[in-house]
C-alpha cells in the first residue's frame, strides 16, 4: 500500500496564484451517483501519493524519500476530468494515484483551477498554468520526492486529458513564472478518453465553451486543438478510449495518435469495443486492465 501526503499542498505555495482575481474560496464537493465531484476550484492543490516505505513530514505534508534511500523513481501528475465544470476527484484522481503508487510510481493528483471569468483574468490559460506549475514543482523538488527529474509524466481523463495534452503540446511557452528555466515538458503522457480537439467535427463543445467562451476566435480553436499542435518533440503517449463513447468522440484519441505517428513519436492506443465515457480504472464491459498496459508502456519508454 502507498502513503498519501497528509494535507493538500497549495500549488503556488505562499505566492499569489497567477492570473487570479481576488475572490472568496467557494470550492465545494459532493457525491452524485457514487462519484466525488469538486466544484468551483480556484485554489489549486497537489495531493502526493508515495509508494510504501516512504516517510511523510507531518509538518509540511511533503514526502521525505531521502530517509528511505529510494531515488530516481518515475512520477506522474494526474488531472481528473469533469468537463472543465467539476473535478471527478476520486475515480479519475485519487483511485488512480493509489494504483500508481502501489506499482512504485510517485503519483500527484492536481486539483487544477476550473475556468471561470469571475475568478480568473484569462480563463483560457488557467488550467494550463496549473499543469505547468505542477510539472515545475515536481521537477524542482525531485530530490526530496525521490524522483528522477527526467521521468515526470502527466495524465488526464476527459477534460483533464485536454489539460494534460495541452501541457504536452504547449510547453515551449511558459505561462507561469519560471526563474530557474525549469523544463515544463512532460516526459510522457497517459490520456484516458481525452478531449483533444476543439474542432466542430469531433471536438467536445461543452469543454470548448467553458474554456474559450461561446464564440471563440478561429485561431484559439486551432491553438487548443492539440492534434494540430503535435511536433517531433511531443512526449510519447499512451491513450485509452471506448469506441462507443458518445460524450467524447473516439476520433480525439485516434487523430492524436495519428499525429504522433506522423511525427515519429512513440504512441500506443488501446480501444475498447464498449465502455462509454468516464469508466476510470475499470471498464465494466471488459477484463482488460488498461492501466497495466499503460504502465508497461511507461516502462518500455525507459521511465
Amino acid at each position: 500500500m502507498s502513503t498519501q501526503a497528509q494535507t493538500p499542498i497549495p500549488l503556488y505555495g505562499n505566492q499569489p496564484i497567477p492570473n487570479s482575481k481576488p475572490t472568496p474560496n467557494e470550492e465545494t464537493s459532493s457525491v452524485d451517483g457514487g462519484i466525488l465531484r469538486i466544484q468551483k476550484v480556484s485554489r489549486p492543490t497537489l495531493n502526493i501519493y508515495m509508494p510504501a516505505g516512504v516517510p511523510t513530514s507531518a509538518a509540511s505534508g511533503i514526502p521525505n524519500s531521502t530517509a528511505s534511500g529510494k531515488k530516481g523513481r518515475t512520477a506522474i501528475v494526474i488531472c481528473p476530468g469533469g468537463g472543465y465544470w467539476v473535478l471527478a476527484a476520486a475515480h479519475e484522481g485519487s483511485d488512480v494515484a493509489q494504483r500508481f503508487a502501489d506499482s512504485g510510481i510517485v503519483a500527484i493528483v492536481l486539483h487544477y483551477r476550473l475556468p471561470d471569468d469571475s475568478t480568473m483574468v484569462d480563463k483560457t490559460i488557467g488550467p494550463l498554468q496549473d499543469a505547468q506549475r505542477a510539472i515545475q514543482y515536481v521537477r524542482e523538488n525531485a530530490a526530496s520526492l525521490g524522483v528522477d527529474p527526467h521521468k515526470i509524466g502527466i495524465m488526464g481523463f476527459s477534460a483533464g486529458g485536454h489539460v494534460a495534452s495541452t501541457a504536452g503540446t504547449h510547453y515551449q511557452h511558459s505561462y507561469i513564472d519560471n526563474p530557474k528555466h525549469t523544463s515544463l515538458r512532460p516526459d510522457f503522457m497517459i490520456l484516458g478518453y481525452p478531449v483533444i480537439s476543439f474542432s466542430d467535427s469531433i471536438g467536445h463543445r461543452g469543454c470548448r465553451d467553458q474554456l474559450l467562451g461561446v464564440n471563440p476566435p478561429a485561431d484559439s480553436i486551432i491553438k487548443y486543438s492539440n492534434e494540430l499542435q503535435v511536433t517531433d518533440h511531443t512526449p510519447p503517449s499512451f491513450l485509452v478510449h471506448a469506441k462507443d463513447d458518445k460524450t467524447v468522440n473516439v476520433d480525439n484519441s485516434i487523430n492524436f495518435a495519428l499525429a504522433l505517428k506522423a511525427h515519429h513519436v512513440a504512441e500506443e492506443v488501446y480501444l475498447y469495443e464498449q465502455g462509454g465515457h468516464g469508466f476510470g480504472l475499470h471498464n465494466p464491459t471488459s477484463n482488460v486492465d488498461w492501466l497495466a498496459l499503460a504502465i508497461t508502456f511507461i516502462h518500455k519508454q525507459g521511465f
